[in-house]
């Protein structure tokens, strides 16, 4: 991914710090964790702290497809880890702060799908799927991309970290999803080449993470709470719940957003990748349900509310993005942040 510009001092150092060599950054890394102690004891809401949260995604982009010119060597680095876990303490405590979980369902799978199904359906959030399909100008289909694109040009990759962490019914739930995420073997039919293609259509860089700069903190947020949940162990059920939430909720908005660009005229290359998740994500939504959530709560009863603070802090956060996009919608103004890629 090209280096993104920073947006603090934090992001300043980060970047500065894993593009040259482990042995020149001790110095670097000791007053990066003295910055990141003081911000995340002092910053109003991490959500939307622009500074912290591309540190974040930062370092979580070394597990991922990497930064240019940042070397492979501070992946596994110590003190870098213990840095991203500074952040990510402060993050999690946030994303928990969202969450408020009602009675527990019964551990069978049965019992843990119905009780997803009814935490999706009962989502009160502003429907930006209903505007994009009845109202959203050309201009706000592009803003929209540049949102979708931070994950939807690596879609499915935060939460296949999980499958070496599962095992059993809930692993091969899985892995079914994910091969159908990832083309079932043909690269023009992954996902996230399909998003490519909608990009492309719409006359943007289908370059991952073109429009970095352009995301604002709580965009950002929606994708760091998925790699949080994915590259910790421990949160393996959050993943799994984030994971069926997400399949949960895409069918039927998928539907509306490819309403929305055919009402502007783009044609099948802009719109097939959302018709494909009509479909797929129908069939999907059963099998995130009953065997992957709830096949690991019957082979982990302990994992249960995991998998339902999962779900909920996907739902939670994922609101917040889309408040803030349809309240600048709604007065008039961009969603995005200024940036280069947004002016050319």
């Amino acid at each position: 991914m090209k280096q993104p510009s920073p947006r603090g001092e934090i992001s300043t150092l980060v970047l500065n710090t894993i593009t040259g060599t482990v042995d020149a950054g001790q110095d670097s890394l000791a007053r990066l964790a003295t910055l990141v102690e003081e911000a995340v004891a002092a910053v109003p809401d991490i959500l939307y702290d622009d500074d912290l949260q591309l540190a974040l995604f930062c370092l979580y982009e070394l597990h991922y497809s990497g930064i240019d010119e940042a070397g492979d060597d501070w992946e596994w680095n110590p003190d870098l880890l213990r840095v991203r876990q500074q952040i990510e303490k402060a993050f999690e405590r946030r994303v928990r702060d969202e969450v408020i979980l009602g009675d527990l369902p019964g551990t069978t799978s049965e019992a843990v799908c119905a009780e997803l199904f009814r935490m999706t359906g009962a989502d009160s959030g502003p429907s930006m799927s209903r505007f994009v399909a009845k109202s959203a100008t050309d201009d706000q289909l592009h803003e929209f991309a540049v949102h979708k694109s931070i994950f939807q040009l690596k879609e499915a990759d935060p939460h296949t970290f999980a499958i070496p962490r599962l095992s059993g019914r809930a692993k091969a739930a899985l892995v079914e999803i994910q091969a159908d995420e990832y083309g079932n073997g043909l690269p023009a039919r992954m996902h996230s080449a399909l998003f490519a293609r909608t990009m492309r259509e719409l006359g943007m860089d289908d370059t991952y993470g073109a429009y970095l700069d352009a995301a604002p903190a709580i965009t950002l947020a929606t994708n760091n709470v998925m790699s949080l949940f994915g590259l910790n162990r421990r949160l393996r059920g959050a993943a799994v719940g984030h994971l069926a939430a997400y399949e949960m909720t895409s069918s039927q908005p998928n539907r509306l957003y490819s309403r929305g660009f055919k009402r502007h005229g783009y044609g099948e290359g802009a719109t097939e990748y959302f018709d494909e998740h009509v479909e797929a994500d129908a069939v999907h939504e059963q099998i995130a349900g009953r065997d992957m959530a709830g096949g690991l709560v019957e082979s982990d009863p302990g994992l249960l509310q995991d998998v339902l603070f999962g779900a909920a802090a996907g739902l939670a956060i994922d609101t917040r993005m889309t408040i803030h996009i349809m309240e600048a919608w709604e007065s008039g103004r961009s969603s995005l942040r200024p940036s280069a890629a947004m002016a050319s």
